[in-house]
């Protein structure tokens, strides 16, 4: 059977971010990627995308492997703040986490960031971001993607890599599979 996961999208989301992520989840057998927005309602990405959410805020299942906050340009609006409750249950329940790009920085603004080690778009933007909330500079690691405590960070252009680790933390396929998915969608270069 497969499980869900969960990739909260707001309105002026990074739709290149999920791309890869998306595919690879449904190639393993072993996931299937479920949309969550604000509200039922469609939401547009930056390239203009129309996305129908699965769920909305209230209505998010209580058995799901994995919440990934997309990035893009509404992680600071008034309908991100919903998102907190979501990935505080997350996290008490020991589901997957993970941000990339504005969605790592949105991490860093609630706090979520202060036990593991991470990556985001400049340690500055988290610190920006964070403000007292975020304790956690020696946490950050200056890389693509990192995977740690049960958590996925990355930059914002970081999308094959944050698949890469996603993909590796849930096991959604053998190792050897989403590496050579990885290293074919990077750099052209497929190995059986």
């Amino acid at each position: 059977m497969e499980q869900e996961v969960l990739l909260v999208l707001l309105n002026e989301y990074a739709d290149w971010e999920s791309a890869f992520l998306a595919a690879g989840l449904r190639t393993g057998g072993r996931y299937v990627p479920r949309v969550v927005g604000p509200t039922r309602e469609v939401v547009v990405s930056i390239g203009g995308f129309r996305t129908l959410p699965d769920y909305d805020f209230q209505t998010v299942p209580e058995e799901y492997a994995a919440l990934v906050l997309i990035g893009g340009t509404g992680w600071q609006s008034e309908e991100a703040k919903g998102v907190v409750e979501l990935v505080q249950s997350a996290r008490e329940r020991g589901k997957v986490v993970a941000g990339i790009c504005n969605g790592a920085s949105f991490l860093a603004a609630h706090g979520f960031l202060n036990d593991v080690r991470h990556t985001g778009n400049t340690l500055e933007q988290l610190k920006l971001w964070g403000g007292e909330r975020y304790t956690n500079e020696m946490g950050y690691v200056e890389r693509q993607a990192v995977a740690d405590g049960g958590m996925v960070t990355a930059n914002g252009t970081g999308y094959l890599e944050f698949s890469r680790e996603l993909l590796l933390l849930l096991e959604a396929n053998a190792p050897e599979r989403i590496e050579s998915d990885y290293a074919f969608q990077k750099n052209g270069l497929y190995t059986a």
